[in-house]
């Protein structure tokens, strides 16, 4: 019998082993579609998509070279854009979050309970609901430009960065923080010294999936910036686009593939944190 329950186990792992493998496949294809595009010349984009770019197909490195150089706005600028916003936010969100997380647990008053949640309510809020709303209340607030956009980027970052650092923070032990009060820690140096380094599994979690966001976020910047002024890569490769509205697909597969290599390239090297974080950052019973 003992026998008969393994051999069957193995059939089933075995099973799920091969539809997990295509659902792989499936989800590979478009990147691999954008690699092999990238390379390929304009007109063969659409005709041969999955066609390997040989002969005359290939273009070489000069989608690369056409896409960082189309138009009057330099795509230079536009990495730059993407760079300041993308880490002004996150740093921005972290350090929030983390402080508002840790108040929100240690006091536990009706107050702090609702805030949390308003916090976790938020995520499930469609971004389409309040996008016009936004966009008017952050030109009225001058939030307009990529050194205050991160302010808007909190506010919808908020949500699944609390819910995590609550569930964190409720398994540090309040006579670590006890301790710190006795040797005379104020809360800020408390927060400081002695909290914030007990978050770092759930701050580089968070991190990760707040610098994914905000780098490949288009909505959000081209409601509220002023995109002749300020281009993201996002909206950058969105206006690559030639006269009568004709676009080099070629070209803009290729900043694609830039835009997405840093990404996948920081997803890689710190994917183990996020499994760490997420379960350290589980609500304790």
């Amino acid at each position: 019998m003992n026998k008969k329950k393994i051999s069957a186990e193995k059939r089933k792992k075995a099973i799920l082993s091969v539809i997990l493998a295509l659902i792989s496949v499936i989800y590979i294809l478009p990147v691999l579609a954008v690699i092999i595009n990238s390379f390929k010349q304009n007109t063969y984009v659409k005709t041969d998509t999955f066609a390997l770019p040989t002969g005359e197909m290939s273009a070489g490195f000069d989608n690369f070279i056409k896409g960082m150089t189309f138009g009057n706005y330099p795509f230079i600028k536009s990495v730059t854009y993407s760079v300041v916003i993308t880490l002004l936010s996150t740093l921005l969100i972290l350090l929030c979050t983390s402080m508002a997380a840790w108040y929100i647990d240690r006091v536990d008053s009706l107050f702090c309970r609702l805030i949390y949640f308003l916090c976790v309510f938020s995520m499930v809020v469609p971004f389409q609901m309040v996008m016009f709303t936004l966009s008017k209340t952050a030109d009225k607030l001058h939030l307009n430009t990529p050194w205050t956009i991160p302010v808007v980027y909190l506010g919808f970052g908020a949500g699944l960065a609390i819910f995590m650092f609550v569930g964190f923070v409720k398994a540090i032990p309040l006579e670590i923080e006890e301790a710190a009060s006795i040797d005379g820690c104020g809360p800020v140096r408390t927060f400081f010294t002695v909290v914030m380094p007990m978050l770092k599994p759930t701050m580089i979690s968070v991190g990760i999936l707040e610098i994914m966001w905000v780098w490949n976020d288009y909505l959000l910047p081209v409601l509220v910036l002023d995109i002749n002024e300020y281009r993201t890569i996002p909206i950058h490769i969105q206006y690559l686009k030639g006269s009568y509205g004709t676009v080099d697909l070629g070209a803009t597969m290729a900043l694609i593939l830039m835009s997405i290599i840093p990404v996948i390239i920081f997803y890689l090297a710190c994917q183990k944190h996020i499994i760490k974080g997420v379960a350290a950052g589980a609500v304790k019973g």
